[in-house]
């Protein structure tokens, strides 16, 4: 599917192929690109066929090329597919830009990059009009800041699995703190080089890129700043759960142990007791020391627990 919005002499025409032709600033949006999607607009923009070859292959780092008449960009972001943080849907956009055209491709739909196109048709004079370089600034804003609610659910999801574990320990802890921090690793990487390419963006000199709109690129670059900061914190949070699990662990296995040698001990001198008494010789088998066989086997545990207590074992 190829969307295109056209700028021409101050109005907003919006529909598909057929606009390509056209002259005036342009928008161009191709969703789940195909080789003759990209045959077209390479014919009709002229361009490169290694930035096209990326397109076709949805697999590419954050990355600024320049090439003889546009630029290629390539940024990421992610959205929840379901209501598990770690199930997470990779968005790989493309884009092209020059000086009176911008073309972006993307695999998946996005709900940013809607919000850019409602913006773009309710105010072109204001977005579109102001140059190709605003309207990827406004993408790249909106797929950044999709990323801020995704950290903010991961560092509950954080908060919520601590509390837990405190409170009762168990094995699946231990599974879902590893997949949160396969997660985060992943999130990792891909916003880690992103932030060097919008800072690149963020720069004079650039072609294409005007120096009023570098001044937007600091913002989105400010932005990633803050991002790799929160993913920094959560990688010390989950080092801080999985630490936690740990203690909690160990310490149930230490209560285990205890229990377990203060049951042993005090069977050991009952054990010794009726043994002791067990024994067939005739003196022992008066009512005096029938009594005093009791007495020991109450006496024992009694007087040991007493003791435990004092020492604070218990």
């Amino acid at each position: 599917m190829i969307q295109v919005c056209l700028l021409k002499d101050g109005k907003l025409l919006t529909g598909g192929e057929e606009l390509l032709g056209h002259e005036g600033r342009k928008w161009v949006d191709v969703q789940q690109p195909t080789e003759e999607k990209m045959a077209l607009l390479t014919e009709r923009f002229g361009l490169h066929k290694l930035a096209v070859e990326d397109c076709l292959h949805l697999d590419q780092r954050p990355k600024l090329e320049e090439y003889p008449n546009h630029q290629f960009i390539v940024l990421q972001g992610f959205t929840v597919a379901g209501k598990d943080v770690c199930e997470l849907t990779l968005h790989e956009h493309h884009f092209f830009l020059a000086h009176d055209w911008i073309i972006s491709v993307h695999e998946f739909p996005f709900a940013g990059l809607d919000q850019v196109k409602k913006r773009v048709m309710d105010d072109p004079r204001a977005t579109l009009e102001r140059g190709t370089d605003f309207v990827l600034y406004m993408l790249a804003d909106g797929l950044v800041d999709a990323q801020f609610p995704l950290l903010d659910t991961f560092s509950d999801e954080l908060e919520d699995l601590e509390a837990a574990i405190f409170e009762r320990v168990e094995k699946s802890h231990l599974q879902r703190i590893f997949e949160l921090k396969r997660t985060l690793v992943m999130v990792r990487r891909v916003l880690s080089p992103q932030r060097d390419v919008v800072g690149l963006l963020s720069r004079r000199g650039i072609v294409h890129i005007h120096d009023k709109t570098t001044l937007y690129f600091r913002d989105v670059y400010d932005h990633l700043v803050r991002l790799y900061e929160q993913i920094d914190a959560s990688r010390d949070i989950v080092g801080n759960v999985m630490d936690g699990y740990l203690s909690m662990v160990a310490n149930k296995t230490n209560d285990i142990t205890k229990q377990l040698t203060i049951f042993s001990t005090l069977f050991l001198p009952l054990s010794f007791i009726v043994g002791f008494f067990g024994q067939n010789f005739e003196a022992l088998s008066s009512k005096g020391n029938y009594y005093a066989m009791w007495v020991m086997i109450i006496g024992f545990p009694v007087g040991l627990i007493l003791w435990f207590k004092h020492k604070q074992w218990l």
